[in-house]
């Protein structure tokens, strides 16, 4: 009995949807969670900081709070970043943080299921997988489903405090 219960349990989690937002950056289409996601703005040159890392463009006054702007395409190493009208930054809410992040566009939404999002394969060492949640098929189009919180929390991105992070 119990292991029906298992059985049926693991269904339904395969079977309720969470809905993405999802961007391009380069070549590839990312996901993350629409709950994380404030509001998405077109881009405008944000107020540089001296000192800061190469891939936190600076920072934005949005109605009264300073926002960091990180542009995720120099952060991934994604060559050339030229800004076009296209160009957004998505302003997410993470650990209590307004944080904002450049793509090169936005899709749209989707809604996606747990059975739809794979494990990512395992690479080596040298690439780190634990920032992607998985990977995702809907249609033609392959989704690398991220865990953004996760990401903008990591200490190489010098966002947000550990103890807020926690």
């Amino acid at each position: 009995m119990e292991a029906v219960n298992q059985q049926n349990s693991a269904t339904e989690e395969d079977q309720s949807s969470s809905e993405y937002l999802t961007f391009r950056l380069g070549e590839e289409e990312y996901a993350i969670d629409i709950l994380k996601v404030q509001e998405i703005r077109g881009y405008e040159s944000p107020t540089t900081i001296a000192y800061a890392p190469p891939f936190i463009k600076g920072v934005i006054n949005l109605r009264g709070i300073i926002v960091p702007i990180v542009d995720l395409r120099i952060k991934f190493g994604l060559g050339t970043v030229e800004y076009t009208p296209f160009t957004v930054v998505i302003i997410l809410n993470i650990a209590q943080r307004v944080i904002g992040i450049v793509v090169d566009s936005v899709s749209d939404v989707t809604s996606l299921t747990g059975g739809q999002i794979r494990q990512a394969p395992d690479f080596s060492a040298s690439f780190d997988t634990k920032y992607i949640l998985g990977l995702a098929s809907i249609d033609k189009r392959m989704l690398i489903v991220t865990d953004i919180e996760r990401l903008m929390s990591s200490r190489d991105m010098e966002l947000i405090d550990e103890a807020a992070a926690n």
